[in-house]
């Protein structure tokens, strides 16, 4: 699909005019300049063609609830407490689905954690804690360990390189592995450093940024870079095991996932659109999959990013594109058990008989883990004035910057949370969508929560780690 000069034209502008929205924004606007992400004959293969497919709605309709389902109960696991959170994507080796934290849902303290988002500087990093202390890194790669349950900063140190060889110099994660902790950094390097003290054990110089968190393994730290490259380190001495190169897409969200590993797959998700897993030890792909749908009336489709996490859960893997879909794929072999055709930039999240995701357009819903069916879905920006809406509307007119752009959800204590960019944390109810309470974060909020012990954890974009009891 090719763009018209009107629409390349608002593309660059639009770039520019979102730059710091960290949730939602291209990876550059020089980029979209140099490299029209759009020109090229070939149309994206529609993968959702094997398996079982359960279509809810035409794609140019929209997402709607299943009249079979309309009213119908499921069914939620009762919470449990989460004694660490060691990997952006959640606590290790462990299928977190209703989390027992947060049940008053109060602020219990904030710190600032440094350099918020501004000018270059992006927040895009989620805590991780070994149950002790919260790691967080700010906008500028300086690292921090805070007491989980006071909020005391215990050690803080500046991973900076203080070399800005360009304007990509920004973002990154965390994950922890024992005593360690890596850091992955757009200032083009990978760190191993002491999780008790701040030292850094070993650092790794990079040719491109990394904007993803990593993934941890027994031996290996993992993770992706902006050219699409997933690369597998030896976790002691930083050498490389393993790589592999996936399509490169110069135009892509700013936001990035971290890989996922499961027994011995490496499910790794791009901003090509990709969903690729990869045996563990050899880094050969195991199975392929292109979560992308085009149509002739959404020229942004062609932004494929899979920007959320993956989630595994009972030998299916939930993803979702910004290119319209929304899938369950088996685990082993990647074969679709069903696609809903809907665009977002979230993560899903699995509890029970349902998993719950959040669009582009600012709907929350709830769909049957098994067959795709749809719940519910709610409108979370319902009462405000609307414009037509991706992305890229943000700051483009004075209805569309009014609009929160959502993140999560996660589910705590039997609620759905949620933050926003208009720094509110807010719950649903997980069986109806219906919304509960609101908490006044503050600031615009990007990031997930995470959770350890009794306690939601919240890095906001101007920099504060916000405690929610």
């Amino acid at each position: 699909m090719k763009l018209s000069s009107y629409a390349k034209t608002s593309l660059v502008k639009s770039c520019a005019v979102t730059a710091l929205a960290s949730a939602v924004f291209l990876s550059g606007c020089s980029t979209v300049n140099r490299f029209n992400p759009f020109t090229g004959s070939e149309e994206p293969n529609d993968v959702a063609t094997q398996g079982e497919r359960i279509s809810i709605v035409a794609f140019e309709e929209g997402v709607t609830a299943s009249e079979r389902l309309a009213g119908q109960d499921y069914y939620i696991p009762a919470p449990r407490a989460v004694a660490a959170w060691t990997l952006s994507t959640g606590p290790q080796g462990a299928e977190i689905e209703n989390i027992a934290a947060a049940a008053d849902f109060e602020i219990a303290w904030s710190k600032s954690v440094g350099v918020g988002s501004k000018g270059e500087s992006q927040v895009l990093a989620q805590p991780v804690s070994d149950g002790q202390l919260i790691y967080t890194m700010d906008g500028e790669a300086r690292v921090s360990a805070f007491d989980a349950e006071t909020g005391r900063q215990v050690w803080s140190e500046n991973l900076n390189p203080d070399i800005r060889r360009d304007k990509n110099a920004f973002g990154g994660g965390l994950a922890l592995s024992g005593e360690t902790l890596f850091v992955t950094s757009g200032f083009r390097f990978i760190s191993a450093i002491n999780a008790k003290t701040g030292a850094t054990l070993w650092t790794k110089t990079l040719e491109t940024p990394v904007r993803a968190a990593p993934t941890v393994t027994p031996k290996l730290v993992l993770f992706t870079d902006i050219d699409n490259q997933l690369m597998a380190l030896d976790q002691a001495t930083g050498e490389m095991v393993w790589n592999y190169q996936a399509i490169v897409e110069p135009a892509r969200i700013l936001r990035a996932s971290a890989p996922v590993v499961k027994d011995n797959l490496v499910i790794a998700p791009f901003s090509s659109g990709e969903l690729i897993a990869l045996d563990i030890t050899s880094g050969t792909p195991v199975w392929t999959q292109v979560l992308a749908r085009t149509t002739r009336t959404n020229a942004l489709s062609e932004i494929r990013d899979i920007s959320g996490r993956p989630l595994v859960q009972n030998n299916l893997v939930y993803a979702a594109s910004h290119s319209g879909m929304f899938a369950a794929l088996d685990l082993k072999s990647g074969q679709p058990r069903w696609t809903i055709p809907t665009d977002s930039i979230n993560a899903p999240w699995g509890a029970g008989d349902a998993v719950f995701l959040t669009t582009v357009q600012g709907e929350l819903l709830s769909a049957n883990a098994n067959s795709g069916q749809v719940y519910w879905i709610k409108d979370l920006n319902e009462g405000l004035a609307k414009t037509k809406k991706s992305f890229f509307s943000m700051g483009s007119g004075k209805k569309a910057a009014n609009l929160p752009v959502w993140t999560g959800p996660v589910l705590a204590s039997n609620r759905l949370v949620m933050v926003n960019s208009v720094g509110e944390a807010v719950t649903f109810d997980a069986k109806t969508g219906e919304r509960q309470k609101t908490l006044k974060l503050g600031d615009p909020t990007y990031l997930a929560p995470i959770a350890v012990g009794n306690k939601l954890y919240i890095v906001t974009n101007a920099g504060k780690l916000v405690a929610i009891r």
